[in-house]
């Protein structure tokens, strides 16, 4: 089960200092031209979005069951671990280049073309770990506890990240991901009194 946590108030922040960054920064060139320059907004809004480095536009919380047993002796041990942790989807700004940016004047649309997102590895909470156990005699005489537990937390750490790449969480990332991009190239070329459409596009989906 997803359980998407708001990261969106953090992104819109970002957004909110991008545009006002990039609209401090060009305001004297702003008030000079009558027609300013979509091309030259957009390269200095590169530079802004550049320098925040990572976007973290959406993170989802996964619980992770695994079960795990071992033999021995004819007897069988078996442990059951749940496991819960966060998941945050990146999106490395300082990867983004000026040829990532594509403005077409027929249409007045700008795409922006952005890096592949990167998934976080897993943040466990061990507050609510929990686990089950089978086989306590040869658990007491073997050292298969400790061989199931170790066996049990690599599969739930394999199981989080199998889960984070489902198609259905990926999309609500990828989409938040847009969202944002989109917002911190077209609040400044808006203040800049420019009419243009701001898309932004994963390589995949060009």
């Amino acid at each position: 089960m997803i359980r998407p946590v708001a990261k969106f108030l953090g992104a819109l922040l970002l957004v909110v200092v991008i545009a006002a960054g990039i609209i401090f920064a060009l305001g004297w060139k702003l008030r000079k031209e009558l027609n300013p320059d979509p091309v030259t907004v957009a390269a200095a809004s590169l530079q802004a979005v550049r320098e925040q480095a990572v976007l973290v536009p959406f993170a989802a919380r996964f619980v992770a069951v695994v079960t795990s047993e071992q033999h021995r002796f004819g007897l069988t041990a078996k442990q059951t671990l749940i496991m819960p942790g966060m998941v945050r989807y990146e999106l490395d700004l300082a990867a983004l280049q000026q040829r990532d940016l594509r403005w077409d004047a027929a249409t007045r649309t700008l795409t922006v073309i952005l890096p592949p997102l990167k998934v976080s590895a897993p943040e466990v909470d061990l507050r609510h770990v929990q686990s089950y156990g089978e086989g306590g005699v040869l658990m007491a005489l073997t050292d298969i506890e400790t061989r199931l537990d170790a066996a049990n937390k690599a599969a739930g750490q394999t199981e989080l990240v199998r889960q984070a790449r489902d198609a259905l969480p990926m999309k609500l990332a990828r989409d938040a991901a847009r969202n944002a991009i989109e917002r911190s190239f077209a609040m400044p070329l808006k203040a800049a009194g420019i009419d243009a459409t701001v898309v932004a596009k994963f390589q995949s989906d060009v």
